[in-house]
């Protein structure tokens, strides 16, 4: 997962949701542009190429998790499967990122204090 990356933390990580989406993140991972990632807060030139690095197989490979999250972005998501999606794209497997979400009660919350309460509870 992204936060088992070293000099990734569950704040780097929301940052990095944050300053940009999902499909983004995982486009800057398959094209090794670590440059776009260094325009996120907090996230510098060795840590953008660590995830790179770290990530371009896993994401490169159009495995499970990259083709969920572009499935799920044909359409109008609900927040919790965005959130899912979100998680997918941080390196989380789906059935995890699903358990994730669920663990937490994410009635009325957007997708950013889903995730955030999500990556909160992991780091645990």
């Amino acid at each position: 997962s992204l936060i088992k990356i070293s000099g990734v933390g569950p704040r780097i990580a929301l940052a990095i949701l944050s300053g940009m989406s999902a499909d983004a993140f995982v486009r800057c991972i398959q094209d090794n542009d670590a440059a776009a990632l260094t325009r996120v807060p907090g996230v510098g030139k060795k840590t953008a190429e660590r995830l790179v690095v770290e990530l371009r197989d896993r994401l490169g490979k159009g495995d499970s998790g990259a083709a969920e999250l572009h499935t799920s972005s044909a359409g109008p998501a609900n927040p919790v499967e965005e959130a899912v999606s979100a998680l997918i794209a941080l390196g989380y497997k789906p059935p995890d990122a699903s358990r994730m979400v669920r663990a937490i009660d994410s009635k009325d919350l957007s997708v950013e204090e889903i995730i955030r309460r999500a990556l909160q509870a992991a780091a645990k």
